[in-house]
């Protein structure tokens, strides 16, 4: 059964940092790229950061110069190194990927299960 599994939300001060991991694992002949939402109460679920299996990048607005999306292509992980982190950066995130489970078939979006990262002002 293919899954993405997070870790590495928690509670932390405003101008702090954490680490955000996610594991795809499974059955998985291909990962067409790897990406980072949120969700804050009463709020959208909104992109962060994506990154393709190339390796681009690309970020929301409100994260650029403090959220770096980094990823191993060998061990189908992904991670969100998150500094300077403010009030606003608390929510729920989610990992997502679009997975391919086989030469034959597309590639479909997977979601992981969301990891609280809550910040204190």
């Amino acid at each position: 059964q293919v899954q993405l599994v997070e870790s590495g939300g928690g509670l932390v001060q405003a101008g702090g940092s954490l680490r955000l991991s996610c594991a795809a694992s499974g059955s998985i002949f291909s990962i067409n790229a790897m990406r980072w939402f949120r969700q804050a109460p009463g709020k959208q679920r909104e992109l962060v950061a994506a990154i393709t299996s190339g390796g681009s990048t690309n970020y929301a607005d409100s994260v650029k110069g403090r959220f770096t999306i980094s990823g191993d292509n060998a061990k189908n992980l992904v991670y969100l190194q998150m500094d300077n982190l403010k009030p606003e950066d608390t929510a729920v995130y989610y990992c997502n990927a679009d997975l391919r489970l086989s030469i034959i078939t597309p590639s479909y979006p997977y979601w992981g299960q969301g990891t609280q990262v809550t910040v204190s002002s």
